[in-house]
């Protein structure tokens, strides 16, 4: 069984196909998430080109569409920036806990892997490595599977976003909830990460009740997330 001190650090390509063809299935569900961006994309007026370059480059859907909920005549760069860091801390804690067994790999190799990570490649490449196997290629194989996904179904919206002139009607400004929310029931289930939801989820409601407009995004991400950096997760030990 690999240990912390042992890291895999062969990039074998017959093992990131493996891993692009295991995340292909959850990729299905990428695509109906990214066509809801560029759908909302196209509806904010963002410029087509934009949308499809934000996409390929960031690579962060929900910060992508908290960045049209800040978008407009005037972009408010300061509180955008805020947002969109708040959102995506969780990487820092991402590329931590992969730290053991990737550091060993050529510094370019390893943050060119890191650059397709997301929710879904970390939590299997983590499953691997505990297990005793090597995750990388689910990181990398499964990290590009879930961003062509990404950039094809963000193509889709914004290419049929202009035919679609009520998307409410058909739900799909629903995606995103439902998507997070899937997350959250698929989640751990103890009394921490409970607490840790309710606290985030009171914080955002209070401060979209009482603070400036677009607040509740970062107030219920930095809550949830101090908490849960505060009140660590006991390790057991075997």
């Amino acid at each position: 069984m690999l240990s912390r001190d042992k890291s895999p650090i062969e990039l074998d390509w017959s093992e990131v196909w493996g891993g692009f063809k295991q995340l292909l299935p959850i990729s299905l569900f990428v695509v109906v998430f990214g066509v809801a961006f560029g759908l909302a994309a196209a509806q904010t007026g963002l410029d087509d080109g934009a949308s499809l370059l934000m996409s390929t480059l960031v690579f962060a859907g929900a910060s992508q569409f908290a960045a049209l909920d800040l978008w407009g005549a005037q972009v408010p760069v300061v509180p955008l920036i805020v947002t969109v860091f708040a959102i995506n801390a969780r990487h820092l804690l991402m590329g931590a806990t992969l730290y053991p067994w990737l550091r060993e790999l050529p510094r370019a190799k390893r943050y060119g892997v890191m650059m397709v990570i997301s929710d879904a490649n970390w939590a299997m490449s983590m499953q691997a490595f505990n297990s005793g196997k090597s995750g990388v290629g689910l990181i990398l194989g499964g990290g590009i599977a879930l961003w062509a996904a990404w950039v094809l179904g963000s193509w889709l919206g914004v290419y049929f976003g202009s035919e679609i002139q009520d998307p409410v009607s058909l739900g799909l400004d629903m995606v995103m909830g439902c998507f997070l929310l899937a997350m959250v029931v698929g989640g751990q289930k103890n009394l921490r990460m409970l607490i840790i939801w309710s606290v985030a989820a009171v914080s955002s409601l209070l401060a979209y009740r009482y603070l400036p407009e677009n607040s509740h995004v970062v107030v219920g991400a930095l809550a949830g997330g101090l908490l849960g950096a505060v009140w660590m997760e006991k390790k057991h030990e075997h």
